[in-house]
């Protein structure tokens, strides 16, 4: 499955807009890291921009989140799509993130609800006007953007110090900051 059928499949199962923007962040973010780990782009993008595909499915049970998305995904996406997927509701399903790809898909699902609230508070409610430094004094600050767990944050410290990934997910936001209209 290219990106422009995985995307028109996802789009059958999210009708949400804002669910829609959050699968494109995730996406853009995961786009980054795996340019900078020197990891597949292409399967690292597709497993951010599916992550959720299940979600408006499965939101009022959360212990389905990920396993839905393999009935949907099964025959059309690497197994490894599908793992990662699965493992980054671990706290629900049960299946644990193993390599670098579903840590940065758990840690890259955390962060770009915090980017984009840092974004949203500003004034002007741009992502160019995010800086690596308020992302930051975002993350210290436990009540601001308080679904985006700094423990799953954390987690990419396994491979990568904090800051780098805070400058490529913003990187990776503002290169699609017209699609999130931000």
């Amino acid at each position: 499955m290219n990106r422009d059928e995985a995307l028109i499949l996802l789009k059958q199962h999210i009708s949400r807009d804002s669910l829609l923007k959050h699968s494109l962040a995730v996406e853009s973010i995961m786009r980054e890291v795996a340019e900078f780990l020197g990891e597949d782009i292409e399967l690292w993008g597709l497993t951010g921009l599916l992550h959720d595909i299940d979600f408006q499915e499965t939101e009022a049970d959360l212990s389905k989140h990920g396993l839905v998305a393999e009935i949907i995904l099964k025959e059309l996406v690497d197994p490894k799509i599908i793992h990662a997927i699965k493992s980054h509701n671990f706290e629900n399903t049960g299946i644990n993130p193993e390599g670098k790809m579903e840590i940065t898909l758990i840690a890259a699902d955390a962060i770009s609800g915090l980017i984009i609230a840092a974004a949203l508070v500003k004034p002007e409610k741009k992502l160019s006007l995010v800086t690596v430094d308020s992302i930051k004094n975002a993350f210290k600050k436990k009540g601001f953007a308080a679904g985006s767990n700094r423990e799953n944050i954390k987690r990419i410290e396994e491979f990568t110090p904090l800051i780098n990934f805070f400058e490529l997910s913003l990187k990776g936001l503002n290169k699609i900051a017209s699609e999130l209209n931000l």
